[in-house]
């Protein structure tokens, strides 16, 4: 398993993370347990929760991801050996502290309540899950300016952060679905005001959405903030099982209608344009869709999730297959012809 140092703080993550967010809705405790330990065996250490999750969010089950985390970690003894990343909500999540903010009082209502159900006494990243002021996220385009008068300050948060930092509560803070200004502008406030410098940015990154290339890859480069890629095979899309209409037992996008951003026409053109190409060159279309992202010079981590040990298995091996050139020739001709479908 390669390994990558995360942003300027000098903690190593392996280029596979396994995320969790069916941690408690399609994934049982059990299942989580065994999901882990099969991922710390291969050489992962690198796990990404949210206090959010799982997904869909619900007040039912919230925050039980992180629950099933904690008793893995408490049943494991040996908390320093693996990096543990989770998320603050940003607004407005109503059953989230009756309306979860980027303020203060809320990040640290928030860090406590994770740290309880993690079991552990601090977290290695913590992230800002969305922006507190109104930007294009969650594949929002055209953006309108509002200057929405009762946002949190990014400075606020920021300092809430290095609170958290001081208090030995976090380690290191990233940002996620953030654009290149909210980028510049965290790294710019951590620099005049000695505030932590952001580590990473988590934002979707896979071949139906390239849109980190466009501004964010230069920043990820040259100011050392790389990205951690979530949604690699954009909801399983990628793996051609949902091609023609079909809709698996028990997969996402068969048990959950509000999952859509990459079901459009353009996305299964352009899906079934990828698929063929692996299958041209033997290749598994999920595999190959991972181990893309596994290429990529700007990424950090690869965020690969999965609902069945087969399913885990599968994208584990992503690891170790490097794509010839002609195959990212072709994956590059397609985006030419159709890009980014699903931003």
């Amino acid at each position: 398993m390669q390994t990558r140092l995360l942003g300027d703080t000098g903690i190593e993550v392996s280029r596979l993370c396994l995320g969790t967010m069916t941690f408690g809705e399609q994934n049982s405790e059990a299942e989580a347990h065994e999901q882990l330990d099969r991922a710390v065996a291969f050489g992962i250490n690198f796990i990404d929760a949210a206090e959010m999750y799982p997904v869909p969010p619900r007040a039912e089950t919230q925050g039980r991801t992180e629950a099933y985390i904690g008793s893995w970690l408490k049943r494991r003894e040996s908390r320093d050996d693996v990096i543990i990343a989770t998320k603050v909500s940003g607004p407005r999540m109503e059953h989230i502290r009756g309306g979860s903010r980027l303020s203060r009082e809320q990040i640290h209502q928030a860090i406590d309540a994770s740290l309880t159900r993690l079991q552990s006494d601090y977290v290695d990243l913590y992230q800002l899950h969305w922006p507190e002021r109104s930007t294009n996220y969650f594949g929002k385009l055209g953006y309108e300016h509002d200057e929405e008068e009762d946002a949190v300050a990014l400075e606020e948060t920021l300092t809430a952060l290095k609170e958290l930092v001081e208090a030995g509560k976090v380690r290191a803070v990233g940002l996620s679905n953030e654009t290149p200004w909210g980028v510049m502008k965290s790294l710019q406030l951590a620099e005049r005001l000695d505030l932590p410098r952001v580590a990473s940015i988590q934002n979707p990154y896979n071949l139906l959405n390239r849109t980190f290339e466009v501004g964010l890859a230069e920043i990820a480069h040259r100011e050392n903030v790389g990205l951690l890629a979530y949604s690699p095979l954009a909801f399983g899309v990628l793996s051609g099982k949902y091609l023609d209409g079909a809709r698996p037992e028990n997969a996402r996008l068969t048990l959950f209608e509000r999952f859509q951003r990459y079901t459009s026409p353009l996305a299964e053109q352009a899906t079934r344009a990828y698929v063929d190409i692996a299958r041209e060159h033997d290749l598994d279309p999920a595999q190959m869709a991972l181990a893309f992202i596994n290429s990529r010079s700007f990424l950090t981590s690869n965020i690969i999730g999965a609902t069945t040990m087969e399913q885990l298995e599968d994208n584990l091996a992503s690891e170790s297959l490097k794509l010839e050139q002609s195959v990212l020739d072709a994956i590059d001709e397609v985006h030419r012809r159709i890009p980014n479908p699903c931003p």
